[in-house]
């Protein structure tokens, strides 16, 4: 049976490698887009350690985080304003938040004993 939440990651999918078409010149490092969220009529989406937005319609994918480490596993707040993630900075996996369309992380929790993610999960 077909979900709307099926089709909706469907339609991320689609949309966010349309994106990165748009944006194949500034990403040359061949890795893949990764962890899709989608909310309205916007794709959060990894790739090369950083978050990037795109619309759900297409276009040119806005990367929304440059900071030094890795971010993984984007996830859209229930009204959208906000984008959790994992990042991956000093060498500790933690929670951070930032405004939808990008800005400062804020950082949620401090673990200091778990073990790194990789960005490719193996």
């Amino acid at each position: 049976m077909i979900t709307l939440r099926r089709v909706a990651f469907a339609l991320a999918a689609v949309a966010a490698c349309a994106a990165m078409l748009g944006v194949g010149a500034q990403m040359r490092e061949g890795r893949l887009l990764r962890f899709p969220d989608v909310y309205k009529d916007r794709i959060v989406f990894s790739y090369a350690g950083d978050l990037w937005l795109v619309p759900t319609s297409g276009g040119i994918a806005r990367r929304i985080t440059t900071n030094p480490g890795l971010e993984l596993f984007p996830k859209f707040s229930p009204d959208g304003s906000q984008i959790a993630f994992t990042g991956e900075y000093n060498g500790q996996p933690n929670v951070y938040i930032i405004p939808a369309e990008g800005g400062d992380p804020k950082q949620l929790t401090f673990e200091s004993a778990t073990p790194t993610v990789s960005e490719r999960m193996g």
